[in-house]
């Protein structure tokens, strides 16, 4: 038997040696992927190609601000005559490079009131932008720059991100310069923050800290699903993990509409909405009705008035969506164009109605 094994043993021990030799150089010869190495280490994931990819369309924002709260005492000036300087602040964001033609997004606060907006790119270039326009009621603007050969930013789909994702956030923190941080992304959907007026952030624990805002967060390919606006801060004003970005998806929207028509417009039915009371509660479970919002108050010839609709309603739905939160109808109604009709399915005592509004255009948000 041991004469038979020492026979026979080598050409076998030699022939599994040669079929692994082969599978290494050959592995698709047997369904593996070519890749497949039976002899190299496994290699550490990396997302240093996420990153290359996106970080050069990532831009640092630099604003000369004019305090109005303070003043320095008059000065001579070069030319002689005597002024009140107005103090300036030196201001730090950070900003997303979104077409080749130059437009670039950012937080509505990292540039208002600025009189100078000063882009830096990560190539070294810098130059001097103008402000397109702004969105107040979700903290974006458009700034436009003109340069040559400019890196832009490949656009992710924001709706399918999912809670769990890696996230990715580029920035300027604090003017240390461009910095990235890893996390996942927490939530989605976030609202009722009391952030901005349009709400539908999404909610992640990658750092973000003062000078992200405006920033890009990415996925794990390197594709822009939001725009970094706000964190949570510590008692020491470092990050707290929890961070929110706007949408790509809400965040496009709102650029097209500043770059085509200078403002976002929005539809707009002109009704305040309030919390539901127990007793209309208890109401609306009578009718053996879920949800349901409350009409505070209706706009003097506005769409809803002109609609039939009135002070003390119950809307329970939009075309034929339940309608029960106040933020999330109200975005249902910014999304729907003007001179759209749009049917309220509204309770007024115990009747049931169904009304038609003529979607109007929502008015700037500081003469509303």
């Amino acid at each position: 038997m041991l004469k038979t094994l020492r026979f026979f043993g080598w050409p076998i021990v030699t022939g599994l040696l040669a079929a692994l030799l082969l599978i290494e150089r050959y592995p698709q010869w047997v369904g593996l992927p070519e890749r497949f190495s039976l002899l190299s280490t496994p290699k550490v994931y990396s997302y240093a190609d996420a990153v290359e990819r996106a970080m050069p369309a990532v831009v640092n924002l630099y604003t000369l601000k004019r305090n109005l709260n303070n003043t320095t005492p008059p000065t001579r000036q070069g030319s002689g005559d005597l002024s009140r300087q107005q103090r300036m602040e030196s201001s730090l964001g950070s900003g997303v490079i979104m077409t080749a033609e130059g437009h670039i997004l950012t937080n509505n606060h990292v540039i208002a009131n600025a009189e100078q907006i000063i882009v830096a790119l990560k190539d070294g270039r810098e130059t001097q932008a103008r402000l397109i326009g702004n969105d107040p009621e979700t903290d974006l603007a458009v700034l436009k720059i003109d340069l040559p050969q400019l890196p832009v930013i490949r656009i992710g789909r924001s709706e399918e991100a999912r809670t769990g994702d890696i996230a990715l956030a580029i920035g300027n923190p604090f003017g240390v310069g461009q910095t990235v941080t890893l996390g996942i992304i927490s939530a989605t959907g976030r609202n009722h923050l009391g952030l901005n007026t349009y709400e539908d952030f999404i909610q992640t624990d990658a750092a973000i800290n003062r000078g992200n805002s405006g920033g890009a967060l990415v996925d794990a390919l390197g594709n822009l699903i939001g725009i970094n606006a706000a964190m949570i801060l510590s008692g020491s004003g470092g990050s707290q993990g929890i961070g929110f970005a706007i949408p790509t998806a809400q965040a496009l929207e709102v650029m097209q509409s500043i770059i085509q028509h200078g403002q976002v417009i929005r539809g707009w039915l002109g009704v305040e909405v309030q919390a539901l009371t127990p007793a209309l509660e208890a109401q609306l479970k009578k009718n053996q009705l879920q949800g349901g919002i409350l009409i505070g108050s209706v706009y003097e010839q506005g769409p809803a008035e002109r609609a039939g609709l009135r002070r003390g309603d119950i809307l329970l739905a939009i075309d034929h969506i339940p309608s029960i939160d106040g933020r999330i109808a109200m975005n249902q109604v910014a999304r729907a164009r003007p001179g759209d009709m749009l049917q309220l399915e509204v309770l007024r005592g115990n009747n049931r109605l169904q009304l038609n509004a003529e979607v109007g255009i929502r008015p700037p948000l500081q003469t509303q």
